[in-house]
């Protein structure tokens, strides 16, 4: 038999002119994270822990990232296997109540009453009973902590899995010590055709995976399952993977995992926050409010999964029609996804649209060598810049121009 203890707490909508929550992150993070909690807003966020040793203050930052989610009227469901981390968890929800942050479901007074649900371990899935008991307790409240007393790691990873996709979860986050999938950093995002390939014989030992087979299997089954993102992390990485671009972890997808639309306009804000941080690392050039809103409406943003902005860039054209020319600009992809072939896809996008609109060449600046031989590899050649149109040059930095590369397709 497997025993699961679930304890649902209120939460009171944030006050207005409270303070912000002492999670200390840099400045574009905040921004990131603002974009990342309007995605999960009136979502169900599902996270397993794995057993183990965990500190108090990795726990605190955790407490601090699930607080601010409820508030963004974020649902919690949490399945930890150790009896400490589930009475850890429900004494500092409970503190939390004490300070007025929170409402309980149960008074004090009434703790022994709390629902204990009993359920047939059956495979590694929820028997339907429980399913409906936890839908009846998340209507009353944002979290639920699901305690399965000893179950090693694996199971606990399938168990929540199994729950996640049955339940159509926005996001499943496995917790784990260990962090993300390749301490390089070469694997922080990865989607279902790739897992198939580790998963071939030998194929995630050759890479130093082997240790993580069973955990990879557990998430590439949950993707085909129809759970649509999977994170892994660690407890104290968990506010960037969950509210940065860079992440902590690895982010896993199904399949299609990258689409190139137009932007629209409810894209424009993010994107902006984009172009400067790209102006801020030096790959773009600034540009003024107007010169960002001619990109807006001209550009093309890279989604990944549910909504992840991976990149952006925009084809510039009314300023040489007489030439039947185009200007890719703004060709910008995230850290996190850089060698996922998003910059390919972008271009591969515009170079479309230039088709479409009958263009004749299409060209791009930077001051970036990385970025020229992106160019270059994909057919563009190094040219003068009087060999572009000159409209291209009226008010340019001529400090820029002694520094700039020019390609040409």
């Amino acid at each position: 038999m497997m025993v699961i203890s679930t304890v649902m707490i209120y939460v009171r909508r944030e006050m207005a002119g409270e303070a912000r929550s002492s999670l200390m992150i840099g400045e574009d993070e905040f921004l990131e994270k603002g974009f990342y909690l309007d995605e999960f807003h009136e979502k169900t966020l599902l996270l397993a822990i794995a057993p183990g040793p965990v500190e108090e203050g990795d726990l605190s930052s955790f407490l601090a990232t699930a607080r601010e989610l409820i508030r963004g009227e974020v649902r919690l469901v949490l399945v930890v296997a150790e009896a400490d981390m589930a009475r850890r968890l429900e004494s500092r929800f409970r503190r939390l109540a004490a300070a007025s942050l929170f409402e309980p479901l149960f008074p004090e007074e009434d703790a022994a009453r709390r629902p204990t649900i009993i359920v047939e371990a059956q495979g590694q899935g929820p028997d339907p009973a429980s399913l409906m008991r936890l839908w009846s307790l998340l209507r009353a409240g944002p979290i639920a902590v699901a305690w399965i007393p000893d179950a090693p790691w694996i199971a606990l990873a399938g168990y929540a899995a199994n729950l996640a996709a049955r339940l159509k979860v926005h996001k499943l986050v496995l917790v784990d010590p260990e962090g993300g999938v390749g301490n390089d950093g070469s694997m922080s995002f990865l989607d279902e055709s790739v897992l198939a390939t580790l998963l071939g014989a030998g194929e995630a030992e050759w890479v130093g995976l082997g240790h993580r087979r069973m955990l990879i299997q557990v998430i590439r089954d949950g993707l085909l399952a129809g759970i649509p993102s999977i994170n892994l992390c660690t407890l104290d990485g968990m506010a960037r993977e969950l509210y940065t671009y860079e992440g902590s972890g690895t982010l896993f997808t199904l399949e299609d995992y990258c689409r190139v639309e137009p932007l629209g306009i409810d894209d424009f804000r993010e994107v902006e926050r984009l172009l400067e941080r790209g102006q801020r690392e030096g790959f773009l050039k600034i540009r003024s409010r107007e010169e960002i809103g001619e990109i807006l409406f001209t550009g093309f943003g890279a989604t990944i999964a549910s909504g992840h902005l991976a990149g952006v860039g925009s084809l510039l054209c009314e300023r040489y029609k007489q030439q039947r020319t185009g200007e890719v600009v703004a060709l910008y992809t995230v850290s996190r996804f850089k060698g996922e072939g998003v910059g390919t896809k972008l271009l591969a996008r515009i170079l479309e649209e230039a088709r479409g609109r009958g263009l004749a060449s299409v060209f791009a600046c930077t001051t970036e060598e990385r970025a020229a031989q992106f160019f270059v590899r994909h057919g563009f050649l190094r040219v003068a810049p009087a060999d572009v149109p000159a409209a291209k040059w009226i008010g340019y930095d001529s400090e820029r121009m002694q520094r700039l590369a020019v390609l040409w397709l």
